[in-house]
C-alpha cells in the first residue's frame, strides 16, 4: 500500500516537472504569464515555469517571408492593374507581439495588403512600372510607422508582379513607339540646327575672303572629278574669266 501511494506519488512529481521544463531554441522567446499578468521573457535555453500558476508563449525570432496576395488597384491616372509583393519583416519585442496584437502575422498581412492599395493608388502606372525601388521603399516606411507598437520591425518590401491587360499593353507599346518618334525628330532637328550654325560660320568667314571661296571651289572639283565615268558641267567665276578676256582683247 505504501509502495502504491510512493509510486503515484513519484509518477506525479515526475510529470508536473515535465510540463515545468520548456527549452527554447537559439531564435525562441517565451512571454511568461503568471496568473494572466505578464511576468517576464524568457530564453533561449531551459525555462523553468510553475504548473498551473505560469503559462508561457512561444515567439519566434527569426526574418517572416509573407507573400501579399494580388490586389487590385486603381493607378492616379484610372488604370486598373494587379499588383502583388512580397514582405520580410521579424518580431523585435515578443511581449508587444503578443500582448498588443492578438495575431501578429495576420495583422501584418492585411495592413500590407491596404498599404499596398493606397500608395500605388496614389501613383501613375508609368512610376509604377518605372519606379519600384521608390515605391518599396515607402510602403516599408508606412508600415515600419505602424507595426512598431507591435514590436515588429519590417525589413524589406519587393513589388513582385505588376499585370495590366492586354489593351493597355497594346496602349503603352504606341506610347513607347510615338515617344522613340518624337526623340528622333529631336535629335535630327538639333543636328540641323548645329549644322545651320556652322554653315552660317562658314559663309560668314569666306565673305571676307574670296580667295578662300576660289580654293573651296576648286577643292569641290578635284573631289567631284574623281569619279572618271562623270561629265562635269561647270561655270567659270566672272573674276577669272574677265582678266583672260581683258587679255584677249588687248591682242
Amino acid at each position: 500500500m505504501f509502495y502504491g501511494f510512493g509510486g503515484t506519488l513519484i509518477f506525479l512529481l515526475l510529470v508536473l516537472l515535465a510540463m515545468s521544463l520548456r527549452i527554447l531554441r537559439e531564435y525562441d522567446r517565451g512571454v511568461v504569464f503568471q496568473l494572466g499578468r505578464f511576468w517576464s521573457v524568457k530564453g533561449p535555453g531551459l525555462v523553468i515555469l510553475i504548473p498551473g500558476i505560469q503559462q508561457m508563449v512561444r515567439v519566434g525570432l527569426r526574418v517572416v517571408v509573407l507573400d501579399v496576395p494580388s490586389q487590385d488597384v486603381i493607378t492616379r491616372d484610372n488604370v486598373s492593374v494587379k499588383v502583388n509583393a512580397v514582405l520580410y519583416f521579424r518580431v523585435i519585442d515578443p511581449q508587444k507581439a503578443i500582448i498588443q496584437v492578438e495575431n501578429y502575422l495576420q495583422a501584418t498581412s492585411q495592413l500590407a495588403q491596404t498599404t499596398l492599395r493606397a500608395v500605388l493608388g496614389k501613383h501613375e502606372l508609368d512610376a509604377l512600372l518605372s519606379e519600384r525601388e521608390k515605391l518599396n521603399l515607402d510602403i516599408q516606411k508606412i508600415l515600419e510607422a505602424q507595426t512598431e507598437s507591435w514590436g515588429i520591425k519590417v525589413t524589406n518590401v519587393e513589388i513582385k508582379h505588376v499585370d495590366i491587360n492586354e489593351s493597355m499593353i497594346r496602349a503603352i507599346a504606341r506610347q513607347a513607339e510615338a515617344e522613340r518618334e518624337r526623340r528622333a525628330k529631336v535629335i535630327h532637328a538639333e543636328g540641323e540646327l548645329q549644322a545651320s550654325v556652322k554653315l552660317a560660320e562658314a559663309a560668314e568667314i569666306l565673305a571676307k575672303q574670296p580667295q578662300a571661296i576660289q580654293l573651296r571651289y576648286l577643292e569641290t572639283l578635284t573631289v567631284i572629278a574623281a569619279d572618271k565615268n562623270s561629265t562635269i558641267v561647270f561655270p567659270l567665276p566672272l573674276d577669272i574669266v574677265g582678266p583672260l578676256l581683258k587679255a584677249l582683247d588687248r591682242k
